[in-house]
């Protein structure tokens, strides 16, 4: 899929994308920057979109851990698997509140997301982060993009620490909320 055509599908589902654009380099480098996936083994990435988290979250991944991309747009999912074709990253083409249907029992190292929380249904979005909550291992963390501040009292309602860092790097200027 072209660059043109991904703009496309994401200005035709903006209440599902949630972006005007696609994360900067620089938003994808502050947000992974929370975790050290050298010793991960599980990994979750909701909203894979065109694919420029899950290129950050590739280029620092061990060999043996695994990535799961959730994302509901079946076009994006078609370009991710092309630029994606490694065995330990699975594109999964579904809604992120379904993550339990495929851990198979393991808890996940880090999940990151790029959710657009102020879209989506209280009802989906509670249960995305509960679900989110309870898939993470003792020492897991969930870290989200987002842009708005006022989004850190929901992920308080599921995390028990929430802690949030700004960058201007990117268009529109994004938070990084780290939930534990």
């Amino acid at each position: 899929m072209s660059k043109s055509d991904l703009l496309i599908e994401l200005y035709t589902n903006l209440s599902t994308t949630g972006a005007l654009t696609f994360s900067s380099k620089a938003l994808v480098n502050k947000m992974l920057s929370f975790s050290d996936l050298s010793q991960a083994k599980l990994i979750v990435e909701m909203g894979g979109g065109d694919g420029s988290i899950t290129q950050g979250i590739v280029d620092r991944l061990a060999p043996d851990a695994e990535l799961l991309v959730f994302e509901i747009s079946s076009s994006f999912c078609e370009a991710m698997k092309k630029q994606f074709p490694q065995e330990n990253v699975k594109i999964i083409n579904d809604s992120a509140e379904n993550i339990h249907k495929y851990l198979d029992g393991k808890k996940v190292d880090y999940i990151f997301s790029s959710l657009p929380f102020s879209f989506i249904s209280p009802e989906i979005r509670d249960e995305i982060l509960r679900q989110s909550s309870s898939a993470l291992n003792n020492s897991g963390y969930f870290i989200q993009i987002c842009y708005s501040y006022l989004l850190k009292g929901l992920f308080k309602k599921h995390f028990k620490s929430v802690s949030s860092s700004f960058t201007l790097k990117n268009l529109p200027p994004a938070f990084v909320m780290v939930c534990k």
